[in-house]
């Protein structure tokens, strides 16, 4: 069996640097596995847990094992509370692409189901925000906008489970 080999605390500044340029290359899986070795050396390395969740959502447009609950898991992590509805909005955001860029039958009212959910969380990080960070309501009018361009709504009809006889 496969151990995986520590890197040193010293080296965790250089390979944050090599994460986000693998974020930045399109090579998330990559930019994912640096973040895990770097948790393993410093668990609460907020830098590291922000990029791995970035990394995870970079991947829910491609068919890949990145999972809504492996992203949303990390927010525990965060100990800032504005971070926390931010990345969560993320979360929601990304994942509301994603659906949308599948084409499925029911995308707009699942699309538009995430893309309000992150709309909340990013209404939630708006209101505890430090002075001079407008990155919730930027990100909230870029998800009011994918809305309106898509033509996206909510369903119509409630689920209704008709009694056996």
């Amino acid at each position: 069996m496969l151990q995986i080999k520590p890197i040193s605390r010293d080296s965790i500044p250089a390979a944050l640097e090599k994460a986000e340029r693998y974020r930045l290359l399109n090579e998330p899986m990559l930019a994912e596995s640096i973040c895990l070795d770097i948790l393993e050396a410093d668990p609460q390395n907020s830098e590291a847990i922000v990029t791995m969740l970035l990394a995870i959502t970079d991947q829910f447009e491609s068919p890949s094992l990145a999972d809504v609950n492996e992203a949303k898991h990390l927010l525990i992590r965060l100990t800032d509370e504005y971070d926390r509805q931010y990345y969560s909005g993320l979360i929601c955001e990304r994942q509301g692409k994603a659906v949308l860029s599948k084409n499925n039958p029911d995308s707009v009212f699942v699309a538009y189901e995430w893309l309000c959910d992150a709309m909340g969380y990013y209404e939630k990080a708006e209101a505890i925000r430090p002075p001079g960070k407008d990155d919730a309501i930027l990100r909230w009018n870029t998800c009011a906008r994918l809305i309106m361009r898509h033509h996206l709504k909510a369903r119509d009809e409630k689920y209704f489970e008709h009694p056996l006889e």
